[in-house]
């Protein structure tokens, strides 16, 4: 039933009949299966990718590399579970490299994403450092291409 989860997150908003065709099970298989999917949490939920740039919504988002130092017993995990219970943070992973954990928070204002960090992130027991990164542009997010604005006006070059 992998190519059922695969063809959900390409698109949850086909129809389950769609859906166990292309994966090739019958529709109460497919049926039953997004339920058992759903109940364990294999699918945590469903959402739509917006380009709020096309709405014209000001939205900044960051991009937080953070050190922290593990715990005795719980490593990274009691660390984590702080940071994500706040509302801006959208994602977060745990890293190999050079920092250790990755956050990634969406605010209104460059002001209110340097508050969060210097107010709520940074004074966290166990974080050593953090540095934060705007995202300019996307051009890509979850296999989705992000397609260029029209041009309001065009600009024309006469020679």
């Amino acid at each position: 039933m992998e190519k059922l989860l695969e063809l959900l997150e390409q698109d949850c908003t086909m129809p389950v009949a769609a859906l166990a065709a292309a994966a090739g099970v019958p529709e109460a298989e497919a049926k039953a299966a997004i339920q058992t999917y759903e109940e364990d949490r294999t699918i945590l939920g469903y959402q739509a990718i917006i380009d709020w740039d096309r709405v014209r919504r000001e939205n900044v988002t960051a991009l937080i590399e953070v050190k922290v130092t593990p715990q005795t017993i719980s490593g990274f995990d009691r660390i984590a579970e702080r940071i994500y219970q706040y509302d801006e943070v959208e994602s977060m992973y745990l890293m190999s490299g050079s920092f250790d954990l990755t956050v990634i928070i969406s605010g209104r204002t460059l002001r209110e994403v340097a508050q969060f960090v210097g107010e709520r992130l940074a004074p966290i027991e166990g974080v050593t450092g953090t540095a934060t990164h705007f995202i300019l542009k996307k051009y890509k997010e979850k296999h989705l291409v992000f397609r260029p604005q029209d041009p309001e006006e065009r600009e024309y070059i006469f020679t």
